[in-house]
């Protein structure tokens, strides 16, 4: 009896072993396998001085019926791909890799939507800085388009539609990317600047060219998170000029789209947000009344990435950003690491 209930055992687990090997299909090519929530993912250098990572769902995860989107993601600066991906936090592990956690943000989200497969790709520039790369590279608005174009091909899906996001110095990326034409593409459907508006400049055309992006479909947005930066110290001094700050560059922003939209305000806690277009462009700005470097807390700490590409979705939370942290089961124990190959050029 007991060797026939054994028999039984194992039959069982070879089926249900051959049922999962028969519907896992084939990785996409060059991608290798995650060890963690059914995952595959690719290294790349898409464009010069330049290093990027895909990060996407298993191919049999990937549901035909639903719209594909691509999330690009450019790092902060002094920060790479993997800590700006982030992982556990554990002793002697750098305390970058546990302040902004996009990638598990970025699993929640997915976990939460039922209506498109989404892809994650985070961009690093060499030196850890988008600045110092554009200044590199004076051709960057046309290399940026190239890069996008590049990291596109690797992505075996068809007419994605595309969200730009950033932290901090990888809101130059997203400058140049604007500077690279009149219009903005129409595959562009959501702009999200976490902290990184610094270089908004109505000289080269930003404002008329997010209106103009904006008017032309109901369905895009331009997400916009900031801090009352003012007056913050560090080390006694102010970290930012009389002029700068992500907080004078959101009031620039508003009084140039005020030209042609109509604002409400509302506030909720630390708050302040001014919205136009039915809430399609949102300007939150935190007011800061304890003084406090929040420049990496909007990100991570405040859940910020996950408001910033739900908000005007079926999934979004109706509530603003803020503490505790809401996606701590998807973080992954370790971090992403660059397979034995190297990455595709």
């Amino acid at each position: 009896m007991r060797r026939y209930l054994l028999q039984i055992i194992i039959m069982s687990v070879i089926v249900v072993c051959s049922e999962k090997l028969f519907a896992a299909e084939p990785l996409w090519n060059g991608f290798v396998q995650s060890s963690w929530f059914d995952e595959q993912y690719q290294y790349l250098k898409p464009g010069p001085e330049v290093r990027a990572i895909v990060v996407a769902p298993r191919p049999e995860r990937i549901k035909p019926q639903r719209i594909n989107r691509v999330v690009l993601f450019t790092t902060p600066n002094g920060n790479t791909i993997e800590q700006t991906l982030g992982c556990e936090q554990k002793a002697g592990r750098d305390w970058h890799f546990d302040i902004q956690h996009i990638a598990a943000q970025h699993r929640q989200w997915q976990s939460l939507n039922e209506r498109e497969n989404l892809i994650l790709v985070c961009l690093e520039a060499k030196g850890l800085s988008w600045p110092g790369w554009r200044a590199r590279h004076p051709d960057n608005p046309q290399l940026i388009r190239d890069v996008i174009a590049a990291i596109l091909k690797q992505i075996p899906l068809k007419n994605p539609r595309l969200t730009l996001a950033c932290h901090s110095g990888g809101g130059s990326f997203l400058w140049g990317f604007l500077n690279g034409s009149d219009t903005i593409p129409p595959e562009v459907d959501r702009f999200v600047l976490l902290d990184a508006n610094y270089s908004f400049s109505t000289a080269d055309g930003h404002g008329k060219k997010f209106s103009d992006w904006l008017q032309s479909d109901k369905g895009r947005s331009l997400i916009v998170m900031a801090y009352d930066d003012r007056n913050v110290l560090f080390r006694g001094k102010k970290v930012v000029s009389p002029t700068g700050g992500t907080f004078r560059a959101t009031q620039r922003m508003r009084v140039e789209f005020e030209k042609t939209y109509a604002f409400q305000e509302s506030g909720a806690g630390d708050f302040k947000i001014a919205t136009a277009l039915k809430g399609r462009i949102r300007l939150l700005v935190h007011q800061n009344p304890q003084n406090q470097i929040l420049h990496t807390q909007l990100v991570g700490e405040m859940n910020g990435y996950l408001y910033g590409v739900t908000v005007n979705t079926p999934e979004a939370q109706d509530k603003l950003p803020g503490s505790p942290r809401s996606y701590t089961r998807w973080i992954q124990p370790e971090p992403f690491t660059m397979p034995e190959e190297k990455a595709v050029p």
